[in-house]
């Protein structure tokens, strides 16, 4: 007689900031957000850093008792200082086989805020929609309205005609960690 299959608990990618930002909600909501994945047995996929809103929302998860999967290239290691106690730890030559190994290893992609690196971890896994490389759910944290100017990019991409408006409809817009929460439940049902 063979033992019950364990499935695997959903793997949540998150993309944020090596820096803290200027606004104190920035590091509230990455700290609720990795209690949050923690308190629903969702695995945390992240870029492995112990810096910025990549360390706090890491930080919250293993507090929370959370699973930590964390992807760091070697040349960020002392930069973003490697957070080596994540439950898995990942080390690449490269940025591209951190995102990929990051989007390899998650259900669903959520992005807080974050500067360039973010946005580049972003549109790559958006493109990758786009194209049909895959169906994962997208979301956007938008705490205070930080991405504000993202979605008037998005939907200025889509009216001026360089973007099907089915691009606009692949990101899920959330407020905050509340709201996160229930799409990412929806989105990993």
């Amino acid at each position: 007689m063979s033992s019950p299959s364990r499935v695997p608990p959903a793997s949540v990618c998150v993309y944020c900031g090596s820096r803290a930002g200027v606004r104190p909600a920035y590091t509230a909501a990455a700290r609720a957000a990795g209690a949050m994945l923690a308190a629903r047995g969702w695995r945390l996929v992240y870029g492995a850093g112990d810096v910025g809103l990549m360390g706090e929302v890491a930080r919250a998860a293993q507090a929370a008792g959370g699973e930590t999967f964390g992807v760091i290239p070697v040349h960020l290691f002392a930069r973003e200082v490697g957070k080596r106690d994540l439950s898995t730890f990942v080390i690449t030559e490269t940025m591209h086989e951190r995102k990929k190994v990051m989007y390899m290893n998650a259900d669903a992609i959520v992005v807080l805020p974050g500067g360039a690196g973010s946005l580049d971890e972003l549109f790559e896994v958006l493109t990758w929609r786009q194209i049909g490389l895959h169906g994962k759910p997208i979301l956007i944290l938008n705490t205070e309205g930080y991405w504000e100017p993202l979605r008037a990019m998005v939907a200025q991409i889509v009216a001026e005609g360089f973007a099907d408006p089915s691009l606009a409809e692949m990101l899920i817009w959330v407020e905050d960690v509340a709201a996160l929460e229930a799409a990412l439940e929806t989105a990993l049902a």
